[in-house]
């Protein structure tokens, strides 16, 4: 069966598997069965109280049960899901309230507080749903359920919700370089055709469990839910991942075959948990993926040294524009191609352009440029930036890259990071690489600083691997491995670098404690 509709792959495995355990979150078991039958409750609710198709429901959830629920509940009600960060503040919650205008908001006790505080009433939003709701909600005039209400109600008639693959599935805000929030309109079809290319290339069987530590809201953590929803399997869901030790443990527990991060997952596993002491300890952890940005190649060799010998290492790499992912890198061709983000995914194309929209020969240099039924439709109202990310070629990446004769892309950097120090242009991406090859550095972000002789000049915020290292040491390390032009002029030692809730570090506060150290 061909699935072309996201809540599809949800009833698919509830029919295929009714019994078999779909999600793991600490005392909470739930069957396929348990988890379509909710599902359908909150889409019957949802028609009931007037949430037509396309209509758009903000989610403000912590992964977890409910979560999954209300996703795929949204979606067979044939409206729209706008998942945010349950860590935003109310001031990063109007602005999506404004944007979009949602016919409902489902909020946790964690975010009804924020959500409160946001007046949803006072723009247009008339009900919300709440899991386990506190607040006082008298002063609003909208209609406030508890989710047990919710839970409770019958599922929709049969017929009674139309949706095409073709129609909207999901709003995911994304900051782009400019920082402000950009809606990614991403259909079913966008969804549901990455979703088949993931599961085709990582082989994923209903033998497969996989731990979740990244958002559900972020689009890597929700290609996770549906993939191993698609395939049957199971998700173990760990909200702990700061005691990174209890993650193991239930991986070790669960058997978990399947664990994904960003590169800061990683580096936190690498320095900050007994990783290496569970080499004998998970025997079915089959692979590690690894997507959200630029790895250096120093921390996969480490982490090629950590995890047992029968786990593959899968470099991945994509965007929210692209409904998480473009290329993956055979893992046995990691040794010989470390530093490469691997090859198209099965359904995209990929082209490395130059800027009069010329396709490029292996080897030089210019825009990575995406095509396939996984790319996004644009930005939600806004125009302007999707004539910018969309052309007749397909989604330009922003990032600079070059293919080799095998057919391997490369990242050499993203040409808006690039910085003019002296004469000299700069990839901050190839000096915070080597400042992690010092093998003193657990994490680094390197910054332009505002300079009236030399354009910017280059300072670091650096996670040192030990409280007695010093910034002349780390400075002296890595004159070693670079040219002097490229040294940053001056290093900030923090205990932790600024991440988004997405776990990628957050450039603009990292400049922000740089500030904040003069």
């Amino acid at each position: 069966m061909t699935v072309e509709l996201v809540h599809q792959f949800l009833e698919e495995s509830a029919r295929r598997f009714a019994g078999k355990t779909a999600l793991v979150h600490g005392e909470v078991r739930a069957t396929y069965a348990e988890i379509d039958d909710a599902a359908d409750r909150v889409a019957g609710w949802c028609r009931r109280e007037g949430v037509a198709a396309g209509d758009r429901v903000v989610l403000l959830l912590e992964n977890g049960l409910p979560y999954v629920i209300a996703y795929y509940g949204i979606l067979k009600a044939g409206a729209v899901a706008v998942p945010l960060s349950a860590d935003l503040k109310p001031d990063g919650i109007r602005p999506v309230l404004a944007s979009v205008a949602p016919r409902l908001a489902i909020a946790s006790r964690k975010c009804e507080r924020a959500l409160l505080a946001a007046d949803p009433a006072a723009h247009g939003v008339p009900a919300c749903i709440l899991v386990d709701g506190r607040q006082d909600w008298s002063g609003q005039a909208l209609r406030i359920a508890p989710w047990r209400e919710v839970l409770a109600a019958p599922p929709p008639d049969r017929g009674d919700v139309a949706v095409d693959p073709s129609d909207l599935c999901s709003i995911i805000f994304t900051s782009g370089s400019s920082g402000r929030p950009k809606g990614v309109m991403l259909t079913h079809r966008n969804i549901a055709s990455n979703t088949a290319s993931i599961c085709a290339y990582l082989r994923l069987a209903p033998t497969d469990t996989q731990m979740v530590i990244l958002p559900f809201h972020y689009v890597m953590g929700k290609s996770l839910l549906n993939t191993h929803v698609a395939a049957g399997g199971r998700v173990v869901i760990n909200n702990t991942f700061a005691y990174p030790a209890t993650v193991l443990q239930e991986m070790a527990r669960e058997g978990v075959t399947g664990f994904s991060g960003v590169p800061s997952t990683y580096a936190f596993l690498l320095h900050r948990s007994p990783l290496r002491e569970y080499r004998d300890r998970l025997p079915a952890l089959r692979y590690c993926a690894q997507a959200g940005g630029h790895m250096a190649r120093h921390a996969k060799q480490q982490l090629r040294e950590a995890l047992p010998p029968h786990t593959d290492i899968v470099v991945m790499y994509g965007a929210t524009e692209a409904a998480a992912r473009l290329t993956y890198l055979d893992p046995r061709r990691f040794t010989d191609k470390c530093d490469s983000i691997g090859q198209a995914i099965p359904g995209v194309t990929l082209r490395v352009m130059d800027t009069q929209g010329n396709e490029l020969p292996p080897g030089e240099i210019g825009e990575l440029v995406a095509s396939g039924d996984n790319i996004m439709q644009g930005y939600w109202r806004d125009p302007e930036a999707t004539a910018r990310a969309l052309d007749p070629h397909g989604y330009h990446t922003g990032d600079q890259a070059y293919q080799d004769t095998e057919g391997f892309f490369f990242i050499t950097g993203r040409a808006d990071r690039l910085l003019k120090v002296g004469g000299h242009r700069i990839n901050p991406q190839e000096v915070e690489d080597a400042l992690l090859a010092t093998d003193l550095v657990v994490e680094a972000a390197v910054l332009g600083l505002p300079d009236p002789l030399q354009g910017h000049r280059l300072a670091a915020v650096v996670v040192p691997r030990s409280k007695d290292t010093s910034p002349d040491q780390i400075l002296h390390a890595c004159a070693l491995l670079l040219p002097k032009h490229k040294l940053p002029a001056e290093i900030v030692l923090a205990r932790t670098l600024p991440k988004s809730s997405a776990g990628k570090i957050d450039v603009a506060a990292c400049r922000a404690l740089m500030d904040t150290a003069h």
